[in-house]
């Protein structure tokens, strides 16, 4: 046993070279299954390899139950889950990566203050892990309850609010700061409750860092916790001396700390703004037929928009959040191959935070075999709506509201946007006139060139294929 022990740090080396090939992988979509079977096949070797270790090796009793329980859950979770409810169930393992790395460093403080005492770099790495953990737990929990709807999706905003949350990261701060010299023998302090009081106030600071964020800006935020997570990852991984938990945590950390500033960049905001600016709490003006200066908007029945279609020679597609809702991408590739067997372009236009999480839109058309090469990047694509003879818009909102190019007083302004507005045609499928997460009307469903198909975005393009067949 102690001469297999010794290969060990030889297989995490070989794992974490797997993960690093694995994120490779999943930047691009005709390698991300590769990348992403590269990178588990990794991580089993890793778990395999811990169980050489002399403390996991005693407890194996309680380590294989543990793994069978968390097995279950993610296959169940996988293949239960819908796609629309993948950020929800993102959030909650997020979280619980977080909790689980809260608890190792609590129980590896108590067992090293136990022993005699722990060093000044190890009580600085448990308590990190502690704080960052707590608070991507509590905050994860937050997020799942805003997107699953338990709790309002609008930016919650409160007087004082700046006060309270700065009040939780300086006691928590200042708590650990004395744990920090009890271990340094500078001062002596209730370790135990000091430490309980850590975690309580770091479970708070998650919550109140997350409850004023809108749910336009959950992806960002599911994106930062992430990244926290790994972090907190990393930092158990030092306190108890694994190295895999350090190289993992570290790539965690890194890449959703990357993907972070890439959505805060697509959105042309910086990442305290989304964390502080409470975006979304803004009331929304109240939807209707006619605004003040008496424009209002035109409804289009599936015949007329089936019409506009099949006379077209290119169509772009802009899907949202609320085609994965209506689980409609099914019949738009079934719309799309109509549309192509009459010898019409069809292309998809993704913007970078549309859906819940990065690459909702993606994976979601990917699920109903839409070609890779037909989805194109908003920079990719942007310039050809002016070219397009229709544009199809199917349950997005904000990411095609011009508002964000001419209103200095809307909440979204600045923020890079689809370029719908410039296409010939305009077909809208939508639900209602209900303003969107960001708690704005879209001034594009007022302008002349757009016609509104009301429903919901599986039945409505159901029975725009009905039309197109007819009309065969």
């Amino acid at each position: 046993m102690d001469q297999l022990r010794e290969f060990v740090p030889w297989v995490y080396l070989i794992a974490a070279i797997t993960f690093i090939f694995g994120l490779k992988g999943l930047s691009g979509p005709t390698t991300a299954q590769l990348g992403n079977r590269v990178a588990a096949a990794g991580m089993l070797a890793a778990v395999i390899a811990t169980f050489l270790e002399q403390q996991v090796a005693a407890a194996w009793i309680l380590v294989l139950p543990a793994i069978a329980i968390g097995t279950v859950i993610g296959f169940v979770g996988a293949r239960q889950v819908p796609m629309t409810a993948m950020p929800q169930m993102v959030a909650i393992f997020n979280g619980a990566g977080g909790g689980a790395a809260a608890l190792v460093s609590t129980l590896e403080y108590l067992r090293a203050t136990g022993a005699g005492g722990a060093s000044v770099g190890e009580v600085i790495a448990i308590l990190l892990g502690l704080m960052i953990g707590a608070v991507s737990f509590s905050g994860s929990i937050i997020a799942f309850g805003k997107l699953q709807g338990l709790i309002d999706a609008k930016a919650f905003k409160y007087a004082g609010q700046q006060v309270v949350t700065g009040g939780l990261f300086a006691g928590m701060l200042l708590l650990a700061l004395v744990l920090v010299a009890d271990a340094a023998g500078i001062l002596s302090a209730p370790k135990e409750l000091a430490l309980g009081l850590v975690g309580l106030l770091a479970l708070a600071f998650g919550v109140a860092l997350v409850m004023p964020i809108g749910g336009a800006d959950m992806p960002v935020v599911i994106s930062l916790l992430n990244a926290y997570t790994g972090l907190a990852v990393a930092m158990a991984g030092f306190s108890i001396g694994n190295q895999m938990l350090i190289v993992a945590g570290t790539l965690v950390g890194a890449s959703g700390t990357i993907l972070t500033r890439l959505m805060s960049k697509a959105m042309n905001r910086s990442l305290g703004n989304v964390l502080f600016g409470a975006f979304g709490a803004a009331t929304a003006t109240k939807a209707g037929a006619k605004t003040d200066d008496g424009r209002s908007f035109r409804e289009v029945s599936a015949e007329d928009a089936a019409i506009l279609l099949a006379y077209a020679q290119s169509v772009i597609i802009v899907p949202g959040y609320g085609l994965a809702v209506a689980q409609a991408q099914h019949n738009v590739r079934e719309l799309a191959d109509l549309l192509e067997a009459k010898g019409i372009e069809v292309r998809y236009a993704i913007h970078p935070v549309a859906g819940r999480m990065p690459g909702h839109m993606n994976v979601l058309l990917a699920e109903a075999n839409v070609p890779y090469e037909k989805l194109f990047d908003m920079e990719q694509i942007n310039e050809d709506f002016q070219r397009a003879d229709v544009a199809l818009v199917i349950g997005a909102n904000d990411v095609t509201n011009p508002a964000a190019r001419k209103d200095t007083s809307s909440p979204i302004y600045g923020m890079p946007i689809l370029n719908v507005d410039q296409a010939q045609n305009i077909i809208v499928i939508k639900r209602s006139m209900k303003p969107g997460f960001a708690g704005i009307d879209n001034e594009l469903y007022l302008d002349p060139k757009t016609g509104m198909l009301f429903g919901d975005a599986k039945e409505a393009v159901s029975r725009v294929v009905t039309e197109l067949k007819k009309a065969a």
